[in-house]
C-alpha cells in the first residue's frame, strides 16, 4: 500500500476522534454533538465552516493556494441507529437505545482525518468541499441538504462518497459502474371489509382471507411481470389482523418493502402492486387503500468517475486489492440523491473478517447493523488516504 507517511503518524489521533463518537451515538437530525465536533475541528485546522443545511449538517470549503479550479465534493455520514448496543469496550455507547452499528463513527473520522491533511498541504488549485450529513438512515439528510442549497452554494463538479463494506477483505476497495445500490421503497395496505362473528363467516366481508390472498399475488410481479433480468425484490414484513379468535376483524395491514436498481421496474411494481390489491379486495367484497412510498433511489454510479476513482485505489492499494466490478447489492443509500445532482462515484472500503473485535452477542463486528458492530480502525489510514488522493488528482486533472 501506498499510505502517506504522516496519514499513518495521525491515525491514533483519528481513532482517538472515531470512538468518541462512537461513545456518543445520535440519531437521525439530532447530531448535534457530532456536527459541534466536526465544526470545531474544521475551524481549527483553518477551514471555512457552514452549518445548518440539512438542519444538522456541516461543510467545509478549503480553497488551494494555486488559485481558482474545479470544485470536488466529499461526503460522509455522521448519523446513529436506535440499536441497543451489546459491546462491551471502553467506547461503548454511552446513549441507550442509539449505537453507531453502520460505520458512521468511522466515515466521519477519515474524512476529518483527509480535511486536517489537505489544510496542512494547500499546494493544490481548486476547492475541495467536505459534506458532512446527517440522516442517513432513513432521512434522507442527502436529499435534505441539497434542498437547502447544497449545491447552489457549493457548485461541485463531482461528488464522492464512500462506506466500509462486509464481505470484503481489509482494506479492499469494490465498486462498479451503474446501479451499485438499489432503490428503497416502502408499501402499506389496508384492506378494509365487514366484521362479523367468526362461526358465520356469510354476514362478513373477510379483509383477512382477502389479505392472504394479496400476499401471495404480490409475488406474481417479481416472477410473472417484470423481465427475468430486471433484479427487485418485493418483500412483505408486515401482516396484522384481529385480536381474537372468534372474530372475523374489519380490517387487514399489509406492509413491506420493495427495492430496484432502475425507476422503469419500479414504476412496473408499484402500478401492478396497486391493481392486483384493488382487484383482489373486491373480488371478496373490500376495499383496498394502498400507499406507496419511494424513499431513496437507486445509487447510480457514473462512468467517468468510476474510472478515475478505480485508477486512484489502484495507485493506493494495487490492482489485486481493487474491484471494479463488485456485485452490486439491494441495500440502499441516500448518496443517490447526490448523485442524480452531480456526476460521481461511490465505492465500498472491505472492513474484514471481524478479528479487530469479539463478537458480542451479535452478528460480528463487521456485519452492518447489528448490536455488535465496531468500525474497524485498521482502515482508517486507507480511507484517509484515498480521500487525499482523490482530492488531489481530481483537482490536479482538471486543472489541466
Amino acid at each position: 500500500m501506498r499510505l502517506l507517511p504522516e496519514i499513518i503518524e495521525s491515525v491514533a489521533a483519528i481513532q482517538e476522534i472515531r470512538r468518541n463518537i462512537h461513545a456518543h451515538p445520535e440519531l437521525r437530525f439530532e447530531e448535534n454533538r457530532t456536527s459541534d465536533l466536526v465544526a470545531e475541528a474544521l475551524s481549527s485546522w483553518g477551514i471555512t465552516v457552514f452549518r445548518g443545511l440539512g438542519k444538522t449538517g456541516v461543510v467545509g470549503k478549503l480553497e488551494g493556494d494555486l488559485g481558482s479550479g474545479k470544485m470536488v465534493g466529499l461526503r460522509a455520514d455522521m448519523d446513529a441507529l436506535p440499536l441497543q448496543e451489546h459491546n462491551a469496550f471502553e467506547h461503548t455507547s454511552k446513549n441507550p437505545g442509539k449505537m453507531h452499528a453502520c460505520g458512521h463513527d468511522g466515515h466521519t473520522a477519515m474524512l476529518l482525518g483527509a480535511a486536517q491533511y489537505l489544510s496542512n498541504h494547500r499546494d493544490f488549485k481548486g476547492t475541495v468541499i467536505f459534506i458532512f450529513q446527517p440522516a442517513e438512515e432513513g432521512g434522507a439528510g442527502a436529499q435534505a441538504m441539497i434542498q437547502d442549497g447544497l449545491f447552489e452554494q457549493f457548485p461541485c463538479d463531482a461528488v464522492f462518497g464512500l462506506h466500509n463494506w462486509p464481505g470484503l477483505a481489509e482494506g479492499h476497495f469494490g465498486v462498479t459502474s451503474g446501479p451499485m445500490m438499489a432503490s428503497s421503497n416502502s408499501f402499506e395496505i389496508t384492506i378494509r371489509g365487514k366484521g362479523g362473528h367468526a362461526a358465520l363467516p356469510h354476514n362478513s366481508a373477510d379483509p383477512l382471507l382477502a389479505g392472504t390472498q394479496v400476499v401471495q399475488a404480490l409475488q406474481s410481479i417479481i416472477t410473472r411481470n417484470k423481465r427475468p433480468i430486471d433484479a427487485a425484490v418485493l418483500s412483505v414484513t408486515q401482516f396484522n389482523a384481529g385480536k381474537t379468535n372468534n372474530v372475523i376483524p374489519d380490517s387487514a395491514f399489509i406492509g413491506g418493502t420493495v427495492r430496484t436498481f432502475t425507476l422503469e421496474v419500479l414504476d412496473l411494481i408499484e402500478q401492478r402492486l396497486k391493481e392486483i390489491s384493488h382487484n383482489i379486495a373486491s373480488a371478496f367484497d373490500c376495499q383496498a387503500e394502498i400507499g406507496f412510498i419511494r424513499s431513496y433511489p437507486p445509487l447510480i454510479n457514473h462512468d467517468p468517475e468510476v474510472q478515475f476513482a478505480s485508477e486512484v485505489m489502484v495507485e493506493l492499494v494495487g490492482p489485486q486489492h481493487v474491484n471494479t466490478s463488485i456485485d452490486p447489492t439491494m441495500g440502499a443509500e441516500d448518496f443517490a440523491f447526490m448523485l442524480l445532482e452531480k456526476p460521481g462515484c461511490y465505492v465500498f472500503l472491505g472492513n474484514g473478517d471481524g478479528d479487530h473485535r469479539s463478537v458480542g452477542h451479535g452478528m460480528g463486528p463487521c456485519h452492518l447493523h447489528n448490536p455488535s458492530y465496531d468500525f474497524n480502525d485498521a482502515l482508517i489510514p486507507v480511507g484517509v488516504s484515498y480521500w487525499v488522493k482523490l482530492a488531489q488528482r481530481y483537482l490536479a486533472k482538471e486543472a489541466l
